[in-house]
């Protein structure tokens, strides 16, 4: 949600205006008008929507995005925005060009609207102060420099100021505090800097404030409760501090928080009694330095749809109060120190499609009240104190439950045929980092919906099965550090109906793999970002036909025994970033094509069988000796 919510749906409105006084009409502009649109337009030497090329003659009452008032004559109203709908259709347009100051002559000017014209370049204009009847000025979604002026503070019937998405910088001057009719101030996305002034405590009007995406330090200003009509407040992706005051129990119409990717601290101080924030729908406190219990009190908050505290240190149990947000579709717990076992009232939150508890200390059992999850679609208990030895047979049986993150919980044996059948098509299963033993089952080809697959850091053996060719979707393959054997020349026959294919992500290193590379090319792996087949026993030469890996950005092939030269399909690779092949038996010198992977950040062909010098240029010289070094 976030600035999406905030934003208004800004559509142009082209007015032909004819301007009458006492039954004349008014055939020319005002001048000061005419050389204000004028200047504007001598400004702008790009205009995709050839609006401002209708802007010709001294009747400016009648250009395109023009109007007037009726009775004086002078322009009220200026709307040329980048984004232009119709009944009949849609178009992003774009102006570039300099922002010339001259507009300010349009004294009588109620609405500007600039937004979303992407190249409008220069500085909002020192005398903006000028307009004192502006009531909405839109110049977000452009590339703007410099501070807001301080004389902004002088329009005091703005009621919507969207200066988002350009690269504003300077402090927020505290004037703005003055523009008490203001509903609307998003700024967010800039390059603002300094703290948030104490003035903006007057802005009681305001229902949006959005600073989210700035470097702004400080406190939050701690009478931030007094903007009673604030419904959407976002100060997320800034470097904040302190802690969060406890004025925001009177926000009393708030619906939408986000205080997130900040430095905060303390504790969660609302709500303090029943009742209050009673509105409050999203909730995002995550990648902070919140710490103490997750406060019972939050049970109060019963129209919460999505809570994410992620990413603190808060410790202590799960509250069993949580249970009473009966409204909870989203509930991210993950990366704090939380302990204890999980309430059973979380059984109660029969909306809730997401739950994550990752990386915390929360022992088991799991209560067998989470079965009345019915819309449950995504379970992550990873990383905990759980020791489940065994998947409790509830979660194969959850009607909705398509993605199952259970890495780290202690489970053994082998990977359990009840997921080979489950009500909803399994998209994404990770169980990494437990004792899973025996094989891959032949079963798991059937799980055709897959998308992600983590079987890493288990005691896994034999061989891959063919099934796993059926996998039509699986774009995540990670089987890292097991102890399978034989051939790879079946995973590269994932995905083969994707034009490109499917896979982007495949890591089978710390195995005991012995052939399947040259199968490489019977598949297609056109998509394929990472591939890391090191610490194998692969042998023989590389295929030529790696040169179809055309989007792979890292490739580690360490730790084996393959041979002969180097391939100068690798050279091919201009994606590549990373390349990794120290400790085979490569022969042969370093092929001077090599010099062609420009964006080659990270190389090692140590302790192999080169010879020669090394090619001469980047990016091979930008390389230490150790990347060299074992040959002859």
């Amino acid at each position: 949600m976030g600035c999406q919510m905030l934003w208004l749906p800004l559509a142009l409105t082209l007015m032909m205006a004819t301007v009458s006084t006492g039954g004349s009409i008014v055939e020319e502009c005002d001048p000061g008008d005419l050389n204000g649109l004028a200047s504007f337009r001598g400004g702008i030497h790009m205009d995709t929507s050839g609006r401002l090329a209708k802007w010709v003659g001294r009747r400016c009452c009648r250009w395109q995005g023009v109007s007037c008032n009726n009775e004086t004559g002078r322009v009220t109203e200026v709307h040329l925005p980048g984004f232009i709908s119709s009944v009949d259709f849609v178009f992003q347009s774009q102006m570039e060009g300099w922002f010339s100051p001259s507009i300010t002559l349009l004294t009588s000017l109620e609405v500007l609207d600039l937004g979303g014209l992407a190249g409008l370049s220069g500085r909002i204009p020192t005398s903006i102060g000028r307009l004192k009847n502006l009531r909405k000025l839109y110049l977000y979604g452009n590339k703007l420099r410099g501070s807001v002026p301080e004389s902004i503070g002088k329009l005091l019937k703005l009621e919507e100021l969207h200066l988002h998405e350009n690269r504003l910088s300077g402090f927020l001057p505290p004037t703005l505090g003055c523009l008490k009719n203001l509903n609307a101030l998003l700024l967010h996305s800039n390059r603002f800097t300094g703290s948030i002034p104490a003035s903006f405590s007057n802005l009681t009007n305001l229902m949006h404030l959005d600073l989210h995406a700035n470097s702004i330090t400080g406190h939050i200003p701690q009478n931030i409760g007094d903007l009673q009509l604030l419904k959407e407040l976002d100060l997320s992706d800034n470097l904040l501090n302190g802690e969060i005051p406890a004025s925001v129990n009177n926000l009393t119409s708030i619906s939408v928080m986000y205080l997130d990717a900040n430095h905060l601290e303390g504790e969660i101080p609302f709500p303090s009694n029943y009742g209050q924030m009673p509105l409050l729908g999203f909730l995002r406190l995550q990648n902070n330095q919140l710490g103490g219990k997750i406060p019972p009190n939050l049970g109060y908050l019963v129209s919460l749809q999505r809570v994410s505290l992620e990413n603190n240190k808060l410790e202590g149990a799960i509250p069993f109060s949580l249970g009473n947000l009966e409204a909870l579709t989203e509930l991210y717990l993950n990366g704090n120190k939380l302990s204890g076992v999980i309430p059973k009232s979380i059984g109660q939150l029969s909306h809730l499609i997401l739950l994550t508890l990752s990386h915390n200390s929360i022992q088991g059992p799991l209560p067998n009240e989470m079965s009345a999850l019915q819309n449950l679609q995504t379970l992550d208990l990873s990383f905990n104190s759980l020791t489940l030895n065994s998947i409790p047979r509830w979660v194969a049986k959850l009607p909705s439950l398509s993605r199952i993150y259970l890495a780290g919980c202690g489970i053994k044996g082998q990977i359990p045929d009840m997921l080979k059948s489950t009500p909803s098509p399994i998209q994404e299963l990770d169980l990494s980092a437990n004792d899973l033993t025996g094989g891959i089952p032949a079963w798991m080809g059937s799980l055709t919906q897959l998308y992600s697959l983590n079987l890493s850091r288990n005691h896994l053996s034999s061989s891959i099965p063919a099934s796993v060719a059926d996998f039509q979707e699986l774009g995540v393959l990670d089987l890292h550090s097991n102890n399978i054997t034989a051939s790879m020349e079946h995973v590269f026959k994932i995905g083969t109906s994707f034009p490109g294919g499917s896979l982007t992500y495949v890591d089978l290193s710390d195995n005991s793999f012995t052939s399947g590379i040259q199968q490489i090319s019977v598949g297609t792996l056109e998509r394929v970002v990472y591939l890391n087949l090191s610490h194998n026993l692969q042998e023989g030469k590389l295929p030529t036909s790696m040169e179809k890996l055309k989007a792979l950005q890292s490739l580690d092939f360490s730790y084996n025994k393959f041979g002969f030269g180097l391939v100068e399909a690798l050279a091919n690779l201009s994606h590549l970033e990373t390349l990794k092949l120290q400790r085979n038996q490569f022969t042969g010198r370093i092929p001077a094509e090599f010099l062609n992977l420009k964006n080659l950040k990270d190389l090692d062909l140590s302790d192999n069988l080169l010879v020669g010098e090394i090619p001469a240029g980047r990016p091979l010289s930008d390389f230490p000796q150790s990347c060299f070094t074992g040959n002859t």
